[in-house]
């Protein structure tokens, strides 16, 4: 019996982790949508990958709800389970974070071109990697990592900043593009709410590991920034 549930954790993990691929392949489809003006890419992350992602987001509370009904796990692995639901639910909104993304690219494809915008490259960017760190803390149980993720998300909330100011002044020189720099503006607040989702996740994985709970304590945050020798 203990052999099946451990193929049966393992189904898990490995499920979430094509999960995960998909998550990170809508991100970067929708982004190179959006700085390519790609219609075919920004295309199929609504059309052909968010509807895997929503089905395989029901398959995976499935698989975890039977496994906490069935099996009643302990400790460490409860702390699994439970976490791999909650991850579960920031992936799948990061899909739909991505094809927010992606209809804003096939929005600006259709308009004049506009100068480009430096800061938004360099958020994706950070975005990108917060994502890619996040998941491979969880697929390594790596705290380390994941305490990574949670410091950079302050970088990214600081050029959301950056460039509504930047579109501001532009729309104020030249409001002939301000369609645009809206659908801009909206990019750098998916892009934020998906490095949001980033963030929950490896503060999920330094629970799941740790038993540490540092959501909505900012004294156990500073204690992990303290711990990376960050001021």
């Amino acid at each position: 019996m203990h052999r099946h549930f451990e193929d049966q954790l393992d189904e898990l993990k490995e499920r979430m982790l094509f999960m995960s691929s998909l998550v990170e392949k809508a991100i970067h489809m929708s982004l190179e949508g959006l700085n390519r003006r790609d219609e075919r890419q920004a295309t199929a992350v609504i059309v052909e990958i968010e509807p895997q992602i929503n089905e395989l987001h029901l398959e995976l509370d499935d698989r975890a709800l039977q496994l906490l009904a069935l099996q009643q796990p302990m400790a460490v692995d409860l702390r699994f389970i439970t976490s791999t639901m909650k991850i579960n639910s920031d992936l799948e909104r990061m899909g739909d974070q991505a094809v927010n993304v992606a209809q804003r690219a096939l929005s600006i494809v259709a308009q004049p071109a506009l100068e480009p915008v430096i800061d938004i490259p360099r958020m994706a960017d950070i975005t990108q990697k917060m994502v890619k760190d996040a998941l491979d803390a969880f697929a390594r149980r790596d705290t380390e990592l994941a305490r990574h993720v949670v410091l950079r998300d302050d970088d990214v909330d600081s050029y959301r900043d950056l460039i509504f100011r930047e579109l501001i002044a532009q729309m104020i020189k030249d409001p002939q593009h301000i369609l645009q720099a809206l659908d801009l503006i909206l990019v750098s607040r998916h892009l934020e709410r998906i490095a949001d989702h980033a963030t929950n996740i490896a503060e999920d994985v330094i629970y799941m590991v740790l038993g540490r709970d540092i959501r909505h304590h900012a004294e156990e945050k500073a204690m992990v920034k303290n711990e990376m020798g960050e001021s």
